[in-house]
């Protein structure tokens, strides 16, 4: 066995099959799991958890063995560095340099080019509406401005010069101007409008309201990792007890069932939560005093818990027990 890595697990394995010990009762004796006793011989150190876990668990195996625990130690962190040593380095990335072919186009006649169309363009849209323009204010010229023969004949006549003076000094009535129109709002299309934001508010709020009711709903798989001892109890979703008792110190305990699931744990800080093989981070705003109390969903959701009852395992016990 050249591997120190491989030596770790082996001489662990070995020793337990020549003391003909099984490897439940090598988990009973650890106050583990099997699983965790298989994993250690199989050097599969992810799946117990961080490697302040696998280590203590390697020692307390060592001393169970009668084994060196500085000797399996010694193995263990060999076999680690020889793990980052042999990890692949990454392939080196060349990027291609090569000249865009948008680059090479000939970019000066081309824009040379459309601001002459722009220009052409331009000059084809203002000319007709300056023409337009023009005839209105022709006609206004020439119906201010009286006819030279008719002014000849008001000049001869002595009863037209009497009737233009008359209508000079008479005092014209103002011009009444009509006040713009506006055209009135239907009620029924004023009432939906105003309307319509409340309404999208009001669908808006009940679809996430029965997106919070499903939430979390479904079958969840809680694993404890306990760094120090703590009391736990947890109830699944119809309210029946899936675990009540005591988490040891570098012991792991899976729990399943319906979620969302109760969760009161004694003594928050030492224990490492994850909702089906995923990690996740008791907040604050659950722990009071140390004792955490939420309501973890299947979709690895922490939520408050609903229920005001607090369990008699942590009403009447100290939030970390001392034995």
């Amino acid at each position: 066995m050249t591997d120190a890595a491989a030596t770790t697990g082996q001489t662990l394995k070995a020793e337990r099959e020549r003391r003909g010990m099984s490897s439940q009762k090598a988990a009973d004796e650890l106050h583990l799991d099997a699983w965790v006793v298989d994993a250690l011989e199989a050097e599969d150190y992810e799946r117990v958890g961080p490697s302040v876990y696998a280590k203590g668990h390697l020692k307390r195996y060592a001393a169970l063995l009668g084994l060196s625990p500085s000797d399996i130690m010694a193995s263990y962190e060999s076999g680690a560095r020889a793990a980052k040593v042999s990890a692949p380095q990454p392939a080196n990335v060349r990027l291609r340099t090569d000249t865009s072919a948008v680059s090479n186009l000939p970019w000066t006649p081309i824009v040379g080019s459309l601001a002459v169309a722009l220009l052409v363009l331009g000059v084809l849209w203002w000319k007709p509406w300056q023409q337009r323009g023009a005839a209105p204010i022709a006609e206004q010229h020439r119906a201010e401005t009286p006819s030279a023969a008719s002014s000849d004949a008001a000049a001869d006549s002595p009863e037209t010069v009497v009737d233009s003076a008359v209508a000079s000094h008479t005092i014209q009535p103002p011009a009444t101007t009509s006040p713009p129109t506006t055209t009135p709002r239907p009620a029924s299309l004023a009432s939906t409008n105003v309307s319509a934001p409340g309404a999208a508010v009001r669908a808006a709020s009940a679809a996430s309201s029965d997106a919070d009711a499903t939430a979390g709903i479904g079958r969840a798989r809680l694993r404890l990792s306990f760094s120090a001892d703590s009391w736990v109890d947890v109830h699944d979703a119809d309210g029946k007890r899936a675990f009540a008792g005591k988490g040891r110190a570098n012991s792991v305990r899976t729990i399943a069932g319906t979620a969302p699931m109760r969760v009161y744990l004694g003594f928050a800080s030492g224990v490492q939560l994850e909702i089906n093989n995923r990690a996740v981070a008791i907040g604050p705003q659950f722990v009071a005093g140390d004792v955490a109390r939420f309501e973890a969903g299947a979709d690895g959701v922490l939520r408050r818990d609903s229920h005001s009852v607090v369990p008699p395992t942590v009403q009447t016990r100290n939030a970390r027990p001392t034995g």
